[in-house]
């Protein structure tokens, strides 16, 4: 499961590289071939490895993700 979970880190760091604003979880879940467990096994493990910025939105159930630059 480690390589799947990377894989699912890869692939969103990937999609988040194209970006130039954050993006949504739901966006993240509609554009991205991930199951929502994998996606958040993936934004985990890239936020372990302190890769990822996270933001609560003003909707407080919503979160903004973007790279570190």
């Amino acid at each position: 499961m480690i390589y799947e979970i990377g894989e699912a880190a890869g692939v969103i760091w990937r999609f988040l590289d194209k970006q130039t604003e954050p993006v949504t979880l739901s966006t993240l879940r509609k554009n991205l071939p991930l199951s929502y467990p994998l996606l958040m096994m993936g934004l985990g493990w890239l936020a372990r490895e302190d890769k990822i910025n996270i933001e609560l939105s003003s909707n407080p159930y919503s979160y903004r993700i973007s790279l570190k630059r």
